[in-house]
């Protein structure tokens, strides 16, 4: 086991204990209330950070509202912007071992893996650096007595909800455009994980974003998350988590009418098809299931194969799966860690019981690892003779667990990819060029990937179909969620 020493910085950081940011100061909630962060890979408690609530989100709005009223952000000229947002880029990536350690021990990922989402997270910024410079109004046709144009302005004051299993990308995909498009933001990290959140606000300011336009609230989702997100001074939301809590988010929006984007759940079809390089399909398709522990809303859970290969292919996936090492995430050999909680870890292996209650075989896996300690650890588990009306191929798990189906040809598996409330991607194996682009066309969902999976870039959109949600971020569809149009009428006469 070649595990990895923690960092001075990460230490003493987590030592402090860690505070707020809320106007540009370091705060405790303002009732002195805390609550623990554990480390998934023991089950020990890492530190504690304040337990906002109402009266901190009330604050944290408060400060963003003067931040955009003033303009003290927006007003910059956009090359100054530019330069501000490039710097929160590069000091991610040069501060990536600390944040990569801190999102290990804080989320149960391997370190190797959060180093990758630390570069994800820079890159997003220095992306979104890139359009305070290219957010154009318009000039409108008009008679020679009159000249109209339109204005795209910021919205406002803008509230970010994000998860706990790529924290610091969350945050950097709620606050980076947000920024970019003139507003200021409130975050509302998840309180499992919230460490590299309050790391991001200390850099934001040391990169010169004025006081007030980045405000980070640790807090309780009922608590904090649910007063944000019904907060009448708050002009958007941005949420991004389960369908469940998209809902009472959308719910909450309604009382001053706030725009929303909503990144919600999936169970996203993985499709082989027979004339696939088996090897790769087998490869890929574990990875698209098993990366962060199935802790990912895009995870290619329901894998459909074509009947033909379907014994050869779930030999492939399980020789593939049982070559990855399940251990803790400060060991630099691990190919998965923990999930991320016990109660995450409850409701993983509760499904897994419920497959073998339906009847589904457990092909690999199937128990949660006792032999690494008390952290959070589940095998990754591959169930097949699966059908698509079962628990284990509709809901979300959100956890180490594969559900293999088998289908007859493209139209059952386009079929069988729809038949479900989700929408949000999808994955194609094959060597037909032909077939690859009509099931692409043919699947309900915001993301396809044709030979591979997970891929991600922000220059990319990004979101879902159906009960995956609405709106889109990354690229440049997010501009139409973070922006305004004011058309201006001019009589010349």
């Amino acid at each position: 086991m070649a595990q990895v020493e923690l960092l001075a910085e990460v230490t003493k950081f987590i030592e402090r204990p860690p505070k707020m940011t809320i106007g540009g100061t370091a705060v405790e909630a303002k009732s002195s209330r805390t609550f623990d962060v554990i480390d998934p890979s023991t089950g020990d408690k890492l530190t504690e950070v304040p337990r906002g609530a109402a009266e901190d989100i009330d604050a944290a709005v408060a400060a963003a509202r003067e931040s955009f009223d003033d303009r003290r952000w927006s007003g910059l000229r956009p090359g100054k912007r530019t330069d501000i947002l490039y710097k929160i880029g590069e000091l991610i990536k040069r501060n990536t071992p600390e944040l990569a350690q801190l999102e290990a021990i804080d989320s149960g990922k391997p370190v190797n893996l959060a180093s990758g989402e630390i570069w994800a997270a820079g890159e997003a910024f220095r992306y979104f650096s890139g359009w305070p410079t290219k957010t154009f109004g318009e000039t409108n046709p008009s008679d020679d007595n009159m000249f109209i144009y339109s204005l795209r302005e910021p919205l406002g004051v803008c509230g970010g909800i994000i998860p706990w299993n790529f924290p610091l990308i969350m945050a950097a995909w709620k606050i980076a455009p947000a920024l970019a498009f003139g507003n200021s933001v409130v975050l509302k990290p998840a309180e499992q994980t919230p460490l590299t959140a309050l790391r991001l606000a200390e850099l934001c300011l040391e990169a010169g974003v004025p006081e007030g336009a980045v405000n980070v609230v640790t807090g309780l989702g009922e608590e904090a998350g649910a007063a944000l997100a019904a907060h009448d001074d708050v002009d958007k939301i941005t949420f991004t988590g389960s369908t469940g809590v998209g809902r009472k988010i959308l719910e909450a929006s309604a009382g001053n009418l706030k725009r929303t984007t909503l990144e919600l759940g999936g169970k996203s079809p993985n499709i082989v098809f027979a004339d696939a390089n088996l090897r790769r399909a087998s490869k890929g398709s574990m990875m698209g299931v098993f990366l962060n522990s199935g802790q990912v809303c895009t995870a290619g859970t329901r894998i459909l194969v074509e009947k033909s290969i379907h014994d050869e292919f779930v030999e492939s996936l399980v020789g593939a799966t049982r070559s990855m090492k399940l251990g803790p995430a400060l060991d630099d050999d691990s190919g998965m860690g923990p999930v991320v909680s016990a109660e995450q870890l409850e409701r993983v292996t509760s499904y897994i019981d419920i497959g073998r209650s339906e009847g589904a075989r457990v092909v690999t896996g199937g128990e949660r690892a006792t032999d690494l300690g008390d952290g959070y650890f589940v095998q990754p588990t591959i169930f097949a003779g699966v059908r698509n009306d079962m628990r284990i191929a509709q809901e979300e798990i959100f956890g180490p667990v594969a559900a293999v189906i088998e289908v007859a040809d493209v139209d059952e598996a386009i079929a069988v990819a729809n038949d479900t409330m989700y929408g949000l991607a999808s994955a194609v194996w094959t060597s037909d060029v032909s077939k690859a682009h009509k099931v692409a066309r043919g699947i309900k969902a915001g993301t396809v990937w044709v030979n591979t999976a997970g891929l991600y870039d922000p220059s990319v959109s990004f979101g879902g179909y159906k009960q995956s949600g609405f709106g889109r971020e990354l690229g440049k569809h997010s501009m139409e969620g973070y922006t305004q149009t004011k058309s201006v009428w001019v009589n010349l006469r």
